[in-house]
């Protein structure tokens, strides 16, 4: 018997969760397993999940001293990223998945998954994952179980969910959860499918051991299922950060913002004020680096829990200059995933600043003309309560009120650094409209620019027109909204080099933000919305040359006419759903941008 299977042999979750132990007594029928181990959550099974995969090499032990508790892990080189291709909304009418999906019939997508999983899991264990998004006790948390056959998945699980006893309890009086069935399978780019049933709050993953495709907790279920289940219940479910800022005077606004992946939210989320607001007493409180769930509170305002525990972040660039408070978070019980490793052991990315690689992402000598030393999309694992910035709001079971709502993405040209919507549906086309360069976060070409509504075009789970109605929806005149920015860090100059120079100094943003939801700070109006002056952001000890004042604060009519267009058609794309009121939005601006 092995360590895992010594830790618990198929378990009884008891007569009242005959729901879940039919499905797994029909899941192990179909997958056929050697072994069913019902995880709980513990010490000692992580500890033996852990010797267990550093016996078989799924995990490499790095250097205890100076990091302790971590490891390494190597996926497939054909397993790095989401694979969007591959990933299926399946509902009944194709519309209710709408354009922004893959879609593929329920009865369809069943059929061609489960031939995959039909004996995957013959002499393999099947670990069965009960898991809480969210505080144990909020209200708006939702519960999962995951079925796999990756202890890698039930480790990483473990740090990113409230996985095992206290969730399973909660499923226990409940009598709901969301279902989830992965398998790693063969690793076959050719035999690799998420599908999604949103009606059926379930999820079925084969063929990736990779993130997202395969912690079913992260987007498929706070995302894609979430979404779902966010219409139905009045909330909201986005691809959002969830960071606090407290001012001098100890006053703390909560923000919620949304960037495409690798676009720096986990830098926003942990940002370290410059050296003169942190001498003024401003602090930032870290309550979520990715994903918000967002639900109106009696006093009509957004209230935002953050329903992951953990953080799956971009390891490449990630260092003491970019974002200190994630490297400090990550100098220990952190599971690496496709990095580099130094000499000593020590795990290592393009743009830490420090050591030398010497083996790189695939177990090879590193050698830079053949590749880099860690994937581009690189990532590492990590309990949340180990960042210097979180904050215990975090576990707050009510959420935490949302002064302002930002949206954002890459843009090296047009897009000034930060704007404000006029009102809610103004604010609802600025999301909408969003643009972005692609990144390594998802397979296909990087640095293409397209319209990634909310930061959600790979994980909303139904139809984007239906969705933008659904945020219109919140303007009932009963809810105290927040209000809507967008920003652009990435603008570039004539030689292509950014012209803002980001990271802690975009606290500079943030208070002017902070001072228009208080109604003190000043703006411009434009047709695009309201535009601080260079003069009404505090720039101390921030050099900016006169190109770089021109178009991170200017106003560009005739680029954005043709922005305005596009968007336009961005819109009508989406047929006869999409909410009139957009539509009207976009056309009204469009004629304010004519008029010179």
């Amino acid at each position: 018997m092995n360590a895992v299977s010594e830790v618990s042999i198929a378990g009884s979750a008891g007569s009242s969760l005959k729901a879940l132990n039919d499905w797994v007594t029909e899941v192990a029928a179909l997958t056929r397993p050697e072994r069913i181990h019902w995880c709980d959550g513990s010490d000692a099974e992580n500890a033996a999940l852990v010797a267990a995969m550093e016996a078989d090499g799924t995990l490499v032990r790095l250097n205890h001293d100076t990091h302790p508790g971590s490891w390494l892990h190597r996926s497939d080189p054909d397993d790095v990223a989401r694979v969007e291709h591959l990933t299926f909304v399946c509902t009944p009418e194709r519309d209710e998945a709408g354009p922004n999906n893959h879609w593929m019939a329920p009865a369809d997508a069943h059929a061609k998954i489960d031939a995959l999983f039909d004996g995957c899991m013959e002499g393999r264990t099947m670990y069965v994952i009960p898991y809480c998004m969210g505080p144990i006790d909020s209200p708006l948390s939702r519960c999962g179980v995951e079925i796999t056959d990756s202890p890698y998945v039930v480790a990483n699980m473990r740090i990113m969910t409230r996985m095992g006893a206290p969730a399973l309890a909660r499923i226990e009086r409940e009598g709901t959860f969301v279902k989830g069935l992965h398998s790693t399978g063969e690793l076959d780019p050719d035999r690799r499918f998420i599908m999604h049933f949103p009606e059926e709050l379930a999820i079925k993953s084969y063929g990736s051991g990779y993130g997202g495709n395969a912690l079913l907790g992260k987007k498929c279920h706070a995302l894609r299922i979430a979404s779902h289940q966010a219409r139905s219940e009045g909330w909201l479910a986005e691809h959002m950060l969830i960071l606090g800022v407290t001012n001098p005077q100890g006053e703390t606004h909560y923000i919620a913002a949304a960037f495409p992946s690798a676009c720096g939210k986990t830098n926003l989320a942990m940002l370290i004020p410059p050296e003169g607001y942190r001498r003024d007493g401003w602090t930032i409180n870290t309550i979520g680096d990715d994903i918000c769930w967002m639900r109106p509170g009696k006093d009509g305002r957004l209230y935002a829990i953050n329903p992951e525990a953990g953080f799956f972040g971009v390891a490449p660039g990630t260092s003491a200059k970019s974002n200190p408070s994630a490297l400090a978070s990550i100098q220990s019980n952190t599971i690496f995933t496709n990095v580099g490793v130094t000499a000593d052991n020590q795990p290592w990315w393009e743009g830490l600043g420090e050591g030398e690689p010497v083996t790189d992402w695939r177990g090879d000598p590193y050698d830079a003309d053949t590749r880099p030393a860690a994937h581009p999309n690189a990532r590492f694992t990590v309990s949340a309560k180990q960042c210097p910035s979180w904050s215990p709001e975090a576990e707050n079971p009510e959420g935490v009120p949302i002064s302002a709502i930002v949206f954002g993405g890459r843009r090296p040209s047009l897009v000034p650094l930060v704007f404000q919507a006029r009102d809610w549906t103004h604010g609802v086309l600025v999301g909408a409209a969003m643009g972005s360069e692609t990144t390594a976060a998802a397979t296909g070409a990087v640095g293409v620019m397209r319209r990634d509504p909310m930061a959600m075009k790979p994980f909303c789970g139904y139809n984007f027109a239906d969705y933008f109605s659904h945020w219109l929806s919140f303007d009932d005149g009963n809810n105290k909204l927040p209000q809507i920015f967008h920003v652009n860090w990435f603008r570039k100059g004539e030689g292509g080099d950014f012209l803002w120079p980001g990271f802690g100094d975009n606290l500079r943003v943030l208070e002017w933000m902070i001072g228009r939801v208080k109604g003190e700070a000043a703006a411009v109006e434009t047709p695009i919305g309201w535009l601080p002056a260079a003069e009404d952001l505090n720039l101390d000890g921030v050099e900016l040359t006169g190109e770089a004042r021109q178009k991170l604060f200017g106003f560009e009519r005739e680029g954005w006419k043709n922005e305005f267009d596009s968007i336009g058609e961005y819109l009508d794309s989406y047929g006869p759903r999409m909410p009139q009121a957009l539509k009207d939005e976009q056309k009204l601006i469009l004629v304010k941008l004519s008029v010179s």
